[in-house]
């Protein structure tokens, strides 16, 4: 079909989907320039590729220039900074899906549209699956250490809330349990890993033992900066721990493609009913034994 057949409509997606290519175009571009892993910088180059291929395409329909959304640019550059390059870029990819849609209204028009919305469900994601980034390797010890932390310390606060009342004895005991936990916890790792013959023993049990005590303190500061209101600082407790997994488990959904609703569940389930059991025996302490701060 003759471009000049393409009523307004199915233009504006066009449009839409070649403002997009061009800015993932720049993004990757702009990724491969400020990496220093060769590997990596192969890869991006590669998608970086295929997203101008997909913009001098639908140019060749729309015979306009478009330019880049270059807030997403910076976004996502910055992102990837911050949370790493697979977080950042599988979060934009999976952006694309709602494009679907359009796709399939052009494809009439079009009908070369499916192809290049396979290429970008299925080559891309191939592509991103070659980027190796360090802390992606390092996700089983972080999660030791996360998960360990919420369930042993929202667990501890609850029942020392009940048992003790007292929101500076409270924190200084989480604080003091938590920091001898996080030493056990990474000695443990190390020596699990060291018995695998594993070269990142050392990085496997730092990384357990800083994810373990980064969470103690996010956990116990509700009771230093509210120490009379200790039954109210034990709810926001258990309210920072369902955000941290939940922030936690989308990060990890989006990178490792996993199912984020189930693991928040789970997770969320086992620390909030451990928190739950050790209260109740914190009262079961408090009035047998009589403790009273």
């Amino acid at each position: 079909m003759e471009n000049s057949q393409i009523d307004s409509k199915t233009k504006k997606h066009l449009l839409n989907f070649q403002k997009n290519e061009i800015t993932e175009h720049m993004i990757y571009t702009k990724l491969s320039k400020s990496t220093k892993d060769t590997k990596n910088k192969k890869v991006l180059e590669s998608i970086a590729s295929e997203e101008l291929k997909h913009h001098d395409f639908w140019k060749s329909y729309t015979n306009e220039d478009v330019k880049p959304n270059y807030i997403k640019i910076i976004f996502f550059f910055i992102l990837s900074k911050i949370l790493g390059l697979t977080f950042s870029l599988k979060l934009m990819e999976n952006g694309e899906e709602k494009a679907q849609i359009s796709y399939q209204d052009v494809s009439s028009v079009v009908p070369q549209a499916k192809q290049i919305e396979a290429e970008e469900d299925k080559h891309e994601r191939e592509l991103l699956e070659m980027i190796e980034e360090e802390r992606l390797n390092y996700v089983g010890s972080i999660v030791l250490g996360l998960n360990d932390a919420l369930v042993e310390l929202t667990g501890a606060l609850a029942g020392l809330t009940f048992a003790l009342q007292n929101g500076v004895v409270i924190a200084t005991s989480g604080l003091i349990t938590g920091i001898a936990a996080s030493l056990s916890m990474a000695a443990s790792e190390y020596l699990s890993k060291r018995a695998e013959n594993d070269e990142r023993a050392l990085k496997s049990a730092a990384y357990t033992g800083i994810a373990y005590i980064i969470t103690v303190f996010f956990l116990i500061f509700p009771y230093w900066i509210m120490p009379n209101n200790y039954f109210l600082s034990l709810i926001i407790t258990l309210l920072i721990a369902v955000i941290i997994i939940l922030i936690f488990n989308f990060y990890i959904s989006v990178a490792k493609d996993l199912n984020f609703k189930s693991r928040f569940l789970e997770m969320a389930g086992i620390s909030l009913g451990v928190a739950g059991l050790t209260f109740f025996i914190g009262f079961i302490v408090r009035i047998t034994l009589g403790v009273s701060i």
